[in-house]
């Protein structure tokens, strides 16, 4: 029988291998998994509206979905065309599920709004949520080795935050050329 969404963020939150494992096969879940993306993003927004405003919560919430998208096209290449184990067979929706819930620990950062408390929930749940996409990683490449999951998620990382800071960079200059015009 099938988990219901929430218990399946929860699962994901604890993170419990048999979730990971219907979120992976249940193709239906793609809608469940970008959900938890954006409530994640979307209580990081919150979290720091006291910093960003309306826009940074907007942007948050932008950026995620995107990144969301490019971490886990860059899992399944690295995953399982450069590091694959030989039982290896995962396909881009299974990735996307399964990292899509492995973000249900990031609802906790809408507590980034409690002064002194914020910034400790922050890390908190970024390193929880970490500890859990790799668990997501592991499950849908059919990983036995959790090694392994941890060097597809760190070569993933790095090539993310080139990608990103290359985008920041073409955004910042391209911000700078048309404010240059006006």
């Amino acid at each position: 029988m099938a988990s219901s969404f929430g218990e399946r963020m929860i699962g994901a939150a604890k993170l419990d291998v048999d979730i990971y494992e219907e979120v992976e096969a249940d193709t239906s879940a793609m809608g469940q998994a970008m959900a938890v993306v954006v409530m994640s993003s979307v209580a990081a927004g919150i979290g720091s509206l006291r910093a960003g405003g309306f826009m940074g919560l907007v942007m948050t919430t932008v950026v995620a979905l995107v990144g969301w998208f490019v971490w886990a096209g860059l899992t399944y290449v690295i995953g399982t065309k450069m590091l694959p184990e030989p039982q290896t067979k995962s396909d881009m929706g299974e990735l996307l599920r399964t990292i899509g819930f492995s973000s249900s620990p990031g609802l906790l950062r809408v507590l980034g709004l409690v002064p002194f408390l914020g910034a400790l929930v922050g890390l908190l749940t970024s390193i929880w949520m970490l500890v859990a996409f790799v668990v997501a990683v592991r499950q849908a490449l059919d990983y036995k080795s959790t090694g392994r999951a941890i060097a597809v998620c760190l070569i993933g990382f790095v090539v993310y935050l080139v990608i990103i800071m290359g985008m920041t960079m073409v955004m910042g200059a391209g911000a700078a050329i048309m404010g240059a015009g006006s």
